[in-house]
């Protein structure tokens, strides 16, 4: 494979970008895994906090809580498991983005899934009147 050159002009340029797009992004502090609720924490240094359920994540459906819990910040853009050679970064899973494109397709399909076993609850569920009304 061919080794890829870049010009200082090029790096510097690069370098700016980055810091352009960093500039307008709070900087995470810290990350942790709360074994209670089952969620990753990343908290900022503007005192803002995003969470979102462990188990939704490609490679962290069925991990153990230990290895959950041995997340770390990569740098200010991303979270790294080291014992399950796993990564995600912050803004991906702030839009959203919890796998490839594959396993998310996979994840939403679960909902539509149609089997003997739905359609019958279903039908319990409309003879007890169905579901409930919301109240105004």
């Amino acid at each position: 494979m061919a080794e890829v050159e870049f010009e200082d002009r090029d790096y510097a340029e690069a370098v700016a970008r980055g810091a352009a797009e960093r500039a307008g992004q709070p900087t995470p502090r810290s990350v942790r895994y709360e074994p209670l609720s089952d969620r990753i924490v990343v908290e900022f240094e503007n005192g803002a906090a995003f969470m979102v359920p462990a188990r939704l994540l490609q490679g962290l459906e069925s991990a153990d809580p230990d290895d959950i819990a041995k997340v770390e910040l990569a740098g200010e853009t991303g979270l790294h498991w080291p014992q399950l050679d796993l990564d995600f970064t912050i803004s991906g899973l702030m839009q959203g983005v919890f796998g490839t494109e594959k396993f998310m397709a996979a994840s939403r399909r679960g909902g539509q899934s149609r089997s003997v076993a739905k359609a019958e609850a279903a039908r319990r569920n409309g003879r007890l009147g169905g579901r409930p009304r919301k109240s105004s």
